[in-house]
């Protein structure tokens, strides 16, 4: 049994694209407690998204014994700062006024865990810079994306209209989407073949 310990939407889409089987179930942990705690010890975006995949994934995987469980998290630093989803389309807007003409950091981790033994885990960064966009312009993409911006941590999709907004973009597609697929992928070849010659269900 392979397991999602997250319900994000993208992160299962690109399961699902991939043609894996998978139950997606949401790990109940305290993200901001955690960050809380990693930044007082000096980690940096990295450490904070591989320690909350593994956390979730740990959260998932002690409910239920044997399964493979997936684990994954994101993050956004500007700077030293970390960034959050926002909670309404104005707190997107101030957000996306920050990102502005600078460049961020997106550090995406993932882990696989089974029985909260840590089997695997790789952690990816990419680096991405917003042109100096107006303030139309920012508020016709948040229009046309609507409520999804509020569920990405950056204020934004690259897979949707938000591409406008950006300069430059340097890293792997899926670890700015939020799962760095691939080492997944390579991951789950070398530990449980089996699950990547099952199709999924249409």
């Amino acid at each position: 049994m392979l397991i999602l310990a997250s319900t994000s939407a993208t992160r299962k889409a690109l399961l699902d694209k991939a043609g894996l089987r998978f139950e997606a179930i949401p790990a109940a942990i305290d993200e901001r407690g955690i960050e809380g705690e990693a930044m007082a010890i000096g980690a940096d975006g990295g450490d904070l998204a591989l320690l909350l995949a593994q956390r979730k994934a740990e959260s998932v995987s002690r409910l239920h014994p044997g399964a493979l469980v997936i684990g994954a998290d994101q993050t956004l630093t500007l700077g030293r700062e970390f960034l959050h989803k926002p909670g309404s389309r104005a707190a997107a807007a101030a957000q996306l006024d920050r990102l502005r003409g600078r460049t961020h950091r997106l550090h995406a981790a993932v882990t696989l865990m089974r029985d909260a033994d840590l089997l695997w885990s790789d952690v990816q960064m990419a680096e991405l810079t917003m042109r100096e966009f107006s303030a139309a312009e920012r508020d016709a993409v948040l229009a046309v994306e609507g409520d999804a911006i509020l569920s990405s941590v950056g204020s934004y999709r690259l897979e949707g209209p938000s591409i406008r907004l950006f300069e430059n973009v340097s890293g792997d597609y899926f670890t700015i989407l939020g799962l760095p697929l691939l080492p997944l992928l390579a991951a789950l070849r070398d530990m449980a073949p089996d699950l990547l010659l099952t199709r999924a269900e249409p």
